[in-house]
């Protein structure tokens, strides 16, 4: 597995080399990033997974500051997982002009999360199109989790002409029903026992605001709970972590 830090370093390598599949991450990495990875194996000549904790995404500093980072811990799991390439760039690297320069979208963006968290998708849209300019992948993965995440990704793709495949992946979630998250290993230890009862609550009550409800009962912080487009998607915190979930509805669902 060849391992590179900064863009000049992994363009020289790139150089004359086949489309790969790319897995971009910000590390802390599980079972899920190890599904997309396995994916991109199955339909690409080689994978490269990136990792990288960006800055410009998070609306809160004290967000960005407690987010798990382990890059030898990632590396041993990327190596063994049989990753052909991982790019580890810096802050300085991605955003040399000061993030002067960003990408933003106006409609989708500004519901669900985007209505919590002001500025996040811009900054999550900007790194992925660097990302994406410097990989120039056949095809990129990304979770269902961030499913409104996935589809600004999508969206900003054909509105900008780009010549990768945007792939979406189900979720993973563990045997209690969480979806796994990186950020599931900062819940306390009585969160963590309650947190599986967000994907009940999501997939079997009538309404959104019957779920909201019920999470509020049952001590969640709800920032949300919203139907668009036949699928139900729930944002909550537990303590100092948030945590997002979604499922398709099926008929019945109000």
């Amino acid at each position: 597995m060849k391992v590179f830090d900064s863009p000049a370093a992994w363009r020289g390598f790139r150089a004359g080399l086949e489309a790969p599949g790319f897995v971009p991450t910000m590390g802390a990495l599980h079972e899920g990033h190890l599904s997309l990875v396995r994916r991109s194996q199955d339909e690409n000549p080689w994978t490269v997974v990136s990792v990288f904790v960006n800055p410009t995404q998070f609306d809160e500093a004290a967000d960005l500051a407690a987010y798990p980072r382990q890059v030898e811990d990632d590396l041993d799991r990327l190596r063994e997982a049989g990753v052909d390439a991982v790019f580890l760039p810096s802050a300085e690297d991605l955003y040399p002009d000061d993030y002067r320069y960003r990408v933003s979208e106006n409609q989708l963006s500004h519901r669900l999360c985007g209505a919590h968290r002001p500025g996040h998708f811009d900054g999550v849209l900007t790194v992925v199109l660097k990302l994406l300019n410097l990989v120039r992948p056949a095809r990129a993965y990304f979770g269902e989790k961030d499913y409104q995440q996935l589809q600004l990704i999508r969206g900003m793709a054909e509105a900008l002409f780009l010549d990768v495949d945007i792939v979406g992946c189900p979720i993973v979630r563990e045997a209690d029903g969480l979806a796994r998250s990186s950020r599931n290993r900062r819940l306390a230890e009585r969160d963590r026992r309650l947190a599986p009862e967000l994907y009940r609550v999501i997939r079997n009550s009538g309404s959104a605001e019957d779920a909201g409800a019920e999470l509020a009962g049952l001590g969640f912080e709800v920032d949300y709970v919203e139907d668009i487009d036949a699928r139900r998607f729930a944002a909550v915190r537990l303590g100092e972590v948030r945590l997002i979930d979604n499922v398709p509805l099926e008929a019945g669902h109000s």
